[in-house]
């Protein structure tokens, strides 16, 4: 597959990642637009590849993302890469997709079981 391929498969999972972060935040996601809260990384660039631009969404959603769009797995690869790009007081998320296969979510298990927890409390507050 030709460098530029992968590069176009790593973009269109991003773009969809990006686009649901939108969907959540009830926002559309322009990525030609400088503005909007939600921007996909340039491929080859540094950091998070999507991030959120705006303060309060950023807040409301504290996890910096990495996407991969392969064949082939390197999990713990896929993890150390995202856990570099994560800063401080933050979580990290990846985003891995292969062809034919709908895109999973990868995240540290005691942050899961943490937040599940909370959802639980708030869950059982509203009965």
């Amino acid at each position: 597959m030709k460098t530029s391929s992968k590069k176009a498969k790593g973009r269109n999972l991003q773009y969809w990642v990006a686009n649901k972060l939108a969907w959540l935040f009830n926002i559309e996601f322009v990525q030609s637009d400088d503005l909007c809260p939600i921007h996909s990384r340039e491929m080859g660039q540094s950091g998070a590849d999507v991030f959120i631009r705006e303060r309060s969404m950023y807040e409301k959603f504290p996890y910096d993302i990495e996407c991969k769009n392969t064949e082939k797995v390197s999990l713990y690869a896929f993890i150390e890469q995202a856990k570099s790009n994560t800063k401080e007081g933050r979580q990290w998320l990846v985003f891995h997709k292969k062809n034919r296969c709908k895109p999973v979510v990868i995240m540290d298990a005691e942050h899961f079981f943490e937040m599940y927890k909370k959802y639980m409390e708030n869950a059982n507050e509203q009965y």
